[in-house]
């Protein structure tokens, strides 16, 4: 069965890119360096250094993983700007209408989501809620305790 392909943004597999070379050419060297260190001190037993650089290691190597699969499993997702609704790449102003805050999110890939860069992720609660409906649409963001939103623009 193949796998779901991993909807990214040209930016955010360019992200994922530089991530993984990062990764690939230097954090690689660093726990390397750390695991010699390490092993240099004797017992590899009791030795608090070399347990944290295998966890160092196992968790670079995680992540390289992650990586090479998104990049190996990609669909660059283009918006059609014509449409004016809420999709991948979108830009779009809403308002809680409980407390009239207003807030503007860039739409994203689940693989390119930061909340403090307002950047949503398209599969996120507020993303799904979203997705597909255009300006002036109040939505209700399905969460634990549900609340409304109202999309003032859609870019």
């Amino acid at each position: 069965m193949a796998e779901k392909k991993v909807q990214i943004t040209k930016e955010g597999l360019k992200a994922v890119q530089e991530e993984l070379y990062e990764l690939e050419h230097s954090e690689r060297d660093k726990y390397l360096e750390e695991l010699r260190a390490a092993r240099a001190l004797g017992d590899l037993s009791e030795n608090a250094d070399y347990d944290a650089a295998r966890n160092h290691q196992a968790e670079v190597e995680a992540r390289i993983t992650e990586l090479q699969n998104i990049i190996n499993n990609h669909e660059i997702v283009k918006a059609n700007k014509k449409l004016k609704v809420v999709q991948m790449t979108s830009t779009v102003v809403i308002k809680e209408l409980d407390t009239g805050d207003q807030y503007t999110y860039s739409i994203v890939g689940y693989t390119e989501a930061d909340p403090v860069a307002h950047k949503l992720g398209n599969d996120s609660p507020l993303g799904l809620a979203l997705m597909g409906q255009k300006e002036g649409d109040v939505v209700t963001v399905n969460v634990e305790k549900p609340y409304q939103v109202e999309i003032i623009s859609v870019n």
